[in-house]
């Protein structure tokens, strides 16, 4: 299920598990009371929710292209939405952590007592070196587990 709203940043309700504050904004460039689409996809296994992405980009990015105003994105990935509109990922960075769920979290991801998250902060980078998507995955740690594959280089 995916919800989406233009927000402006810094608004009542904005923080949570998505956009937080300044670390994010400055990933996007962006400064308050400027407007985000804010997207938020579930993620289930075996009809149990596992994994919960919110998603942030500014409305300037998106503006009358599906990614600001449908659920459903059509034929291809987000990430194709945003090479349609002129923005292909270069680069990603993502920071890995794990904590303790909020009680919201443990509702709505359906936790046992006592189990820990694995956070995900993503941004995508274009090729002059600018975020212009942050998402922010929550995900079970007692049934999701990463893998990276990276090239080295000199």
């Amino acid at each position: 299920m995916c919800l989406h709203v233009s927000q402006p940043l810094g608004q009542p309700g904005f923080q949570g598990p998505g956009l937080r504050g300044e670390v994010d904004a400055k990933r996007l460039g962006l400064d308050a009371g400027q407007e985000v689409v804010r997207r938020e996809n579930w993620y289930f296994a075996d009809d149990e929710p596992v994994q919960v992405g919110v998603t942030y980009i500014p409305t300037a990015v998106v503006e009358g292209s599906p990614l600001a105003s449908e659920k459903k994105l059509g034929r291809g990935s987000i990430y194709q939405r945003f090479e349609d509109l002129g923005y292909p990922i270069v680069r990603i960075r993502e920071e890995v952590s794990s904590r303790m769920p909020t009680p919201e979290e443990v509702k709505g991801l359906a936790m046992p007592p006592g189990v820990p998250v694995i956070e995900v902060l993503h941004t995508s980078i274009d090729g002059e070196g600018r975020g212009f998507e942050v998402t922010r995955f929550v995900m079970r740690a007692d049934v999701n587990g990463l893998d990276y594959e990276m090239p080295v280089e000199d």
